[in-house]
Order: structure tokens, then C-alpha cells, then sequence
């Protein structure tokens, strides 16, 4: 290995996470740091359209591609696991939807034993990352890396979405990362003027002018280094040279749900039978590294419009392509503006419930997958998803060749009250799209349409067609049992000087899109890391006295 240099903190992974990391940790400018991007720098122009995320949804130059095992719930179906694997990973590629979760999902991580991680704890972090639109208030702040803001414009089908939820008794709320969560409304998004604010753009960019932060992309790391039970270090490659970064204070890993744990467990660090399997040297047996992955399952209702006003009669008509380009690029306005979910709301499928336990995307078009041309008809998409599913899958290498692709098992509907609660919500979902405001727009139900009646029949749908909607989580969770992986702050149990801060540490599955609470993690591990380093000196002058 050549060697590249020694910093204060090697930070792996330039994703939602990284790029908080890489920017926290080198503001002071008393610490170097290092930031490894597997991925290359993000210049693909769509990356920086909000309704652009379709262009790179199968595109291998900015999206992992990974795909699942066979699902046995899903009628043995792979499912797609797009990541980034670019600047600013999945929020240089997502929906850019902006959903915190709920306040309980924090607390009860509170409550699992992980001090620190109340919603009380967490809220000024997530008030710090904002730039919201609206101004600060109780529950958002101003002038932060992250921006969040209102769509640029209504569109009838979305007013007629939330209005016929009100008919079924769901009240509007403007604000789901509010006093309350439950509600229809419009999504706010990591947007400015019309153009995405991934993380990339937020934090890293702003931060690259710093002489103390050095980022290299198109740098994938191999293993990190553990000398005497330390992190000491990272091995990656680079313009196919293997080189090696030593780390005075810590390696970080930030490379994700999927990601992490392939990493730790190439680097020594996880099940001990798996890494025996592949003759990889033993240096902490961790067996929850790779286990307790969770992800939200997606199930959708297509409908045929009797209007043309979606988004299929706009690429179907080349005038209208044309306007919408050129709307765009004078104004930032029109359906190039929109994110992966225009409105939508969170809802009970049972009124004895707390709080909401599912959640509805509604979208202006239509397609057979998501990913592919658009319906040759005008079309729209409502979808739902189970907010806290009880399904676990795992992440676990395949081989000890760090370019082998994981295996990846969801085991999505495994238990039973996920069965149950995406059929009820399917049901919920259903009755909205019956209602009065929405009629007169529905020629017919194209998806899974009105033969599909039962539950048995709507449960069969969601085996042959839900997905993903992209949400990996908890495969290295924060805890305190024999599977947790880091403690509560989020350093690697029996490692000495690493740490993982992304969204594998989640202990559970935030109540609705991730990035927002992903990008918080990233902000409380940052300062939880220069806390740490900060006391060092005392304890070292209390130890030698």
C-alpha cells in the first residue's frame, strides 16, 4: 500500500451523513480530515433537478444498483436497492422528500437504553440542519446547511388528493414535521428555488474551500485498518493504486445501510462463522453487523385519468415537453420542480392506534415500475407503505473480494402484522381515492383494478407487486443487547477509535423517509465526536497524575 497521509479523522463515505461529517469536523480548521467517496463527483446536471431522480434511477454512474435475494414473500422476486454512488449518495439521487419520523420513534430509541437520542435531544439538531422557508419556529430553524422548502406550485390533483382525504375524515396538515405528524397536505422537500439541496450541495460544498478537508472520489475503501483492537486507518483504491491513510483520531464509517457492514465485516468486524467462511481474520466477533436491516415496503394504486394534466400527457406531447423545459429554466417552476412525492399524508389503519402507521405518496403520473417510460395514457400513483414494520433482513458478504457485490435479504412481510397493516392500508388508501373530490379525475383503476377485491386478493397484489421505497436502516444498530453494534454514541463496541454514523445505527425504523433523520445522525455524531476528543487531554492529565 503507498501511503497517502495521516489525518485527524478519515471519514468513509460521501453520502448524507459524510458530507455533515466531513463539514463539522473540518469548520474549526484545527482538525485534518478525509473524506473517501467511492463515487465520483456530482455533475450529472439531473442530479440537481428536483423531478430529475428518474434519470438516475438506473443509471450504474450514480446509483449502486444493488439488488436484493430472492424475497420469499415477494413471490421470490429480486427487489432494487438504489444507493448513491456519487457526492451527497442517496440526496444527490432520492425524492428529496423531507420527513423527520414521528416524535415517539425517537423516544422509544431513548427508551431501548440509547441515551441521548429522546426527540428532545434530537430536535435541535434537526433545527440546525434547516434552512426552512417558512422561518424558525418551535420545531424548525433557519439559515442551516439543509434547505427546505414548499412545493413550487399546487396542481389540482393534489388538492383534489387532500381534499378527498378530509371527506374520509383525515384532516389537512401543512405541516408534517409539526406539533403533529397525522394528516394529508403537500410534501416539503431539500430543495432551494427549484433546484435539489442534497447534502452535497448543503454541506460539502461550502466546506471544500476548507485547506484542512481533503475529499477524494472515485475512492472505494477495501478494509479499515485495526492494529492492537484500534481503528489506526484506511486501505482504498485509487486510480488503481491501493493506498493507505493512517488516522490519529478515528476512522467513521458513513457509507450506509447497505454499505457498512460489508466494510466492517472485510475489515475483521462482525459474525465470526461468516467471516471464518470467507478466511477472513477474526478481530472482533460482533454478530449484529449486517443483522436488523429494516426497510419500508411500498405498495401502489395506478389510476387512468379522465383529464389531460398529468405528467404523461406532458411527455407524450412534445409542445408541451418544450414548455416545460423552457418554465423551468426561466422560473425553476412547472413538474421539473416536483419531488418523488407531491403530496401525501400518514394515517391510522386502526383508530385505536397512537399515532399513524402508514403512509401515502400521491404522484401526477404513472408507470409500470418505477424507473420505467411513463403510461402511454393519463395516469396517477397514490402508494402506501407501512411506517414501523417487524420484518428483519441482513447485509452479509459473499466473498472477501471487497468489489463482490453483498448478499442483501429484506425478508419483507415476514411477520404477520406487516401483512396485515399493508392490506389495511391499501383498503385506507382506497376509500380516499373514492371520494367525491376525486371522482370526476377517475376514469378507472388500471392498478390493481376493481377485480382485486378481498383481502386475500389485495395481499396477493402486494406480493406480486410492492417494492421498495427505498429506505434502508438499523443494519448496524445503536443499542445495548448482544446485537447492537455501537453504543449510544456510536462507537463500534470492542473497537477502539471507530465509529458509524449513518443510517444503519438507527435502532429501529423512522416513521416515514429517512434522509432527514439520517443527515440529523450525522450532525449529533459530529458533535459527539469533537466532545470526545475535547475531554482526551483531560482524562490523559487525570490518568498521569
Amino acid at each position: 500500500m503507498r501511503a497517502f497521509g495521516s489525518f485527524d479523522y478519515i471519514v468513509v463515505g460521501g453520502g448524507s451523513a459524510g458530507c455533515v461529517l466531513a463539514n463539522r469536523l473540518s469548520a474549526s480548521g484545527a482538525h485534518r480530515v478525509l473524506l473517501l467517496e467511492a463515487g465520483g463527483e456530482d455533475r450529472n446536471p439531473w442530479i440537481h433537478i428536483p423531478l430529475g431522480y428518474g434519470k438516475l434511477f438506473k443509471n450504474p454512474k450514480v446509483n449502486w444498483l444493488y439488488e436484493s435475494e430472492p424475497e420469499p414473500e415477494l413471490e421470490s422476486r429480486r427487489i432494487l436497492q438504489p444507493r448513491g454512488k456519487v457526492l451527497g449518495g442517496s440526496s444527490s439521487i432520492n425524492g428529496l422528500v423531507y420527513i423527520r419520523g414521528q416524535k415517539e420513534d425517537f423516544d422509544q430509541w431513548r427508551q431501548l437504553g440509547n441515551v441521548g437520542w429522546s426527540f428532545e435531544d434530537v430536535l435541535p439538531y434537526f433545527r440546525r440542519a434547516e434552512d426552512q422557508q417558512r422561518g424558525a419556529d418551535e420545531f424548525h430553524g433557519s439559515g442551516g446547511p439543509l434547505a427546505v422548502s414548499d412545493q413550487r406550485e399546487p396542481h389540482e390533483l393534489c388538492d383534489a388528493f387532500i381534499k378527498a382525504a378530509e371527506e374520509t375524515g383525515i384532516a389537512r396538515n401543512d405541516d408534517f414535521n409539526g406539533a403533529r405528524q397525522e394528516g394529508a397536505g403537500y410534501f416539503q422537500t431539500t430543495s432551494r428555488r427549484g433546484l435539489r439541496c442534497s447534502a452535497a450541495v448543503g454541506y460539502l460544498r461550502p466546506a471544500r474551500k476548507r485547506p484542512n478537508l481533503r475529499v477524494l472520489t472515485e475512492a472505494p475503501s477495501l478494509k479499515v485498518l485495526i492494529e492492537e483492537g484500534e481503528a489506526v486507518g484506511v486501505a482504498f483504491s485509487h486510480r488503481g493504486e491501493i493506498w493507505r491513510a493512517d488516522a490519529a483520531g478515528e476512522v467513521i464509517l458513513a457509507a450506509g445501510a447497505i454499505a457498512s457492514p460489508p466494510l466492517l465485516q472485510l475489515s475483521g468486524v462482525g459474525p465470526g462463522e461468516l467471516l471464518r467462511r470467507f478466511g477472513i481474520p477474526v478481530v472482533k466477533d460482533l454478530p449484529g453487523v449486517g443483522e436488523s436491516l429494516q426497510d419500508h415496503l411500498q405498495s401502489r394504486l395506478v389510476y387512468r385519468c379522465t383529464r389531460r394534466i398529468t405528467l404523461n400527457d406532458d411527455v407524450a406531447s412534445l409542445p408541451r415537453s418544450l414548455s416545460i423545459g423552457l418554465r423551468y429554466a426561466l422560473w425553476r417552476k412547472g413538474p421539473l420542480a416536483v419531488s418523488a412525492g407531491y403530496a401525501g399524508g400518514f394515517f391510522r389503519t386502526d383508530p385505536r392506534l397512537a399515532t399513524p402507521d402508514v403512509q401515502a405518496h400521491f404522484i401526477t403520473f404513472s408507470t409500470t415500475r418505477m424507473g420505467d417510460k411513463l403510461h402511454p395514457f393519463p395516469g396517477f400513483t397514490a402508494s402506501i407503505c407501512q411506517l414501523r414494520p417487524e420484518s428483519h433482513g441482513f447485509v452479509r458478504i459473499k466473498s472477501a473480494d471487497p468489489a463482490a457485490r453483498p448478499s442483501i435479504q429484506l425478508n419483507y412481510l415476514s411477520a404477520e402484522t406487516d401483512r396485515r397493516t399493508m392490506v389495511a392500508g391499501l383498503k385506507l388508501l382506497r376509500r380516499i381515492m373514492q371520494a367525491p373530490a376525486l371522482r370526476p379525475y377517475i376514469e378507472s383503476e388500471h392498478e390493481p383494478g376493481p377485480a382485486c377485491a378481498g383481502d386475500e386478493d389485495l395481499l396477493a397484489h402486494i406480493r406480486a407487486r410492492a417494492s421498495t421505497i427505498y429506505h434502508p436502516t438499523c443494519s448496524c444498530r445503536m443499542g445495548e443487547d448482544a446485537l447492537a453494534v455501537v453504543d449510544a454514541r456510536l462507537r463500534v463496541r470492542g473497537v477502539g477509535r471507530l465509529r458509524i454514523v449513518d443510517g444503519s445505527v438507527m435502532p429501529s425504523l423512522v416513521s416515514g423517509n429517512t434522509n432527514a433523520a439520517i443527515i440529523m445522525i450525522g450532525e449529533k455524531g459530529a458533535d459527539m465526536i469533537l466532545e470526545d476528543r475535547a475531554r482526551r487531554p483531560v482524562a490523559a492529565r487525570a490518568a498521569a497524575s
